[in-house]
Formats: C-alpha cells, sequence, structure tokens
C-alpha cells in the first residue's frame, strides 16, 4: 500500500486544486463525448475496485468477473446509472458499490438472457494485472471496507503512474527514481535509508537529494487530489476523500 509522505510539503489552501471538473457531473452531460471522456476517468479509477469486488465478495472466477466489470461499466454510461446520485447522502463510491450490487443481482435473475457481453462494445482493461494482485488483497468481512481498501490502492498506483510519466517526458527521471527508492520502495520494504544514503547512491548531494523528493511529493500530491476531485461531486466530499486517502484535512 503506497502511503502519503507529503503531508508536510506545501500544506495549506493553496495545495488544493479549486477548479478541477468533476468527472461524476460531466457523466450527466447531454454531450456524448463529454459524458465518454468521464465515463474514461471514473473507468479508469474504478475498475480494478469493482473487479477485485466482484472476485471476493461475490466469489466470481476471473472469467465472469471480467465479464461482468466490462459489463457494469458499459451500463453506466447506457442507462444513466448516476443520475439519481446525491453526494449529501452518501460518498460516490458508497453509491457505486451499492449501484455495482444491484446491478450483479439484476445479472443474476435475468442468467437465461443472452450471454453478457455478445455483440456489446468492450471496455480495454489489464485483467492480467489486477488477477496477480488479487493475493495481495487483505480479506475484509465489511463490503465498504474491501471496496474502500481498493479503492484507495488503485487511486494511488495510479498517481505514481502519471507521476512516472510526467517525469519521463519532462526529462525529471532522476527525481522519479529518488521518489521510488525513498517513498516507495523504502516504505513497503521498511528498509532504513537516510538521504545521505541515497547522495551516495545516486552521486548526488544531499540538498539535491532533498530538493528533488521535496518536488516530487509536491507533484504526487497534486497528481492524487486532481484525481480526487474528479471522483467527487462536491466539496465537502472531496474534502472527506482527502482524509481517506491522505489523512490529512483539506486546510
Amino acid at each position: 500500500m503506497i502511503r502519503d509522505t507529503t503531508a508536510g510539503a506545501g500544506a495549506g489552501r493553496s495545495a488544493f486544486p479549486p477548479t478541477r471538473q468533476s468527472a461524476i457531473i460531466a457523466l450527466r452531460s447531454g454531450s456524448d463525448p463529454e459524458r465518454r471522456r468521464a465515463l474514461d476517468t471514473l473507468t479508469g479509477i474504478y475498475w480494478k475496485p469493482v473487479y477485485k469486488y466482484i472476485r471476493l465478495h461475490w466469489h466470481r472466477d476471473s472469467d465472469a468477473a471480467q465479464d461482468l466489470t466490462q459489463s457494469f461499466f458499459l451500463a453506466v454510461l447506457e442507462r444513466d446509472f448516476f443520475q439519481d446520485y446525491d453526494p449529501s447522502r452518501a460518498r460516490f463510491r458508497t453509491f457505486l458499490r451499492t449501484c455495482l450490487d444491484r446491478f450483479i443481482m439484476n445479472e443474476d435473475r435475468a442468467a437465461g438472457r443472452q450471454k453478457r457481453g455478445g455483440d456489446h462494445e468492450r471496455v480495454s482493461l489489464d485483467f492480467g494485472q489486477a488477477e496477480s494482485e488479487i493475493h495481495l488483497t487483505v480479506g475484509e468481512d465489511e463490503p465498504d471496507r474491501l471496496f474502500e481498501l481498493e479503492f484507495v490502492r488503485s487511486l494511488l498506483s495510479g498517481a505514481v503512474d502519471t507521476l512516472r510519466q510526467e517525469y519521463h517526458t519532462g526529462g525529471k527521471q532522476r527525481h522519479f527514481d529518488l521518489f521510488e527508492r525513498y517513498d516507495l520502495d523504502r516504505a513497503d520494504s521498511g528498509e532504513k535509508l537516510s538521504y545521505g544514503d541515497l547522495a551516495g547512491e545516486f552521486g548526488l548531494t544531499i540538498e539535491t537529494v532533498t530538493n528533488h523528493l521535496a518536488a516530487a511529493r509536491r507533484d504526487f500530491r497534486r497528481i492524487v487530489l486532481d484525481r480526487l476531485r474528479a471522483m467527487t461531486a462536491s466539496e465537502e466530499e472531496f474534502r472527506e476523500e482527502i482524509r481517506t486517502v491522505l489523512g490529512i484535512d483539506a486546510a
């Protein structure tokens, strides 16, 4: 599990994106292209939690879970699943999980109809990777807790991938390598590693290591917050998710 290491970096009101377009709101748009872009954003964050939830909570095999995951996200677009979402009553991901449970129950009732996904559009998803991660998932008795853990894991992992791509494209690979070595690998392994150790390993000064890590943490935080903004439909929900994912309050 990736943990936030940026609580002390750039904290303050200006650290939180104020105008990021919510994909949830865009999903209700009358514009088909805008709705499709919103669905792509939501799918990018939620497909792994959905797939793993179906596998672990609904006890479906991999093929059935893939089929249901594909069908669910297509149904979201075709049937306007989220038109009735009220952010004052529940977090979006809780609402989404409720929709998913209802969808699976309805699909089970309709098991005698044409096989799911027969002639339908397919979403390109890396189910092999998700399946390989199943053994890393701790079983949870409470469906909400299981879905929350997978949501946080998926969001943070995606943010790391985005940071990696940004830094590779922007010529800041050394920044990312330091961030990965110190904030990701070290956190997972529990290895004792100082900035001085990093400086020696990478042939840099301690000051450079400190500056590079601070910059990488700020950018990682920005990416996470952008993703959270897109995944929420109100300021209150946004701030609640910040507390869940990063463990901090949006001052």
